[in-house]
């Protein structure tokens, strides 16, 4: 496989099954790795799993300053990020008649609108190392839509478009944008669904 020894990540959403998991894997290939989310607890079990090479740095999302704060802490913590996984993510399901401003509001803003600022505020460093990975997780929901999941499934299907619009506005400068999109996955955002459903 390949070796990350000397690479710093930030890991967003990391106390998750899927943060969680590719955190593991960033660190097993040597990666020194930033575990971020809202769960302390969870976090510092993982970076005590993890190591030494691992820290956490717990953020908020949704709150007005959190993506740039995040990005000043990972920058200060690390002495720069080489990868960025854009993985934290929320649902607020509800059919569009239901669906409050509210819930519409708070599933773009943590599922769409930060990754783009958490991405804005460590792109210059990227550039100016000319070396940088970013990995935004999408989901399979974004292609298909779901009934119940229209403010999910629009902030799904933009990641897509940013992921690809970044990946043209750098891929001339070492910097890879790439964005997975996986289907259903047991996780703690997928255990409350009603069994019909899974």
């Amino acid at each position: 496989m390949f070796n990350l020894q000397g690479k710093r990540a930030l890991v967003t959403g990391a106390s998750g099954a899927i943060g969680g998991e590719i955190a593991r894997a960033l660190a097993g290939r040597g990666a020194t790795v930033a575990l971020s989310g809202t769960r302390v607890a969870a976090l510092e079990a993982l970076a005590h799993e993890l190591g030494g090479g691992a820290l956490v740095l717990p953020a908020d999302l949704f709150a007005a300053d959190g993506p740039e704060a995040l990005a000043k802490a990972a920058t200060g913590a690390l002495g720069g990020v080489d990868i960025l996984v854009n993985n934290a993510g929320i649902t607020r399901d509800g059919l569009i008649l239901r669906m409050s401003d509210a819930d519409w509001d708070a599933v773009l803003t943590v599922d769409l609108s930060a990754p783009f600022r958490l991405l804005r505020a460590l792109l210059r460093g990227m550039v100016k190392q000319r070396f940088g990975r970013i990995i935004v997780i999408g989901s399979v929901i974004g292609t298909t839509g779901n009934a119940g999941q229209v403010n999910y499934a629009a902030a799904k299907a933009g990641l897509v478009g940013m992921t690809k619009a970044v990946a043209q506005e750098v891929g001339g400068r070492g910097i890879t944008a790439n964005c997975v999109a996986p289907g259903f996955i047991e996780s703690d955002m997928t255990a409350g669904l009603p069994e019909s459903r899974r």
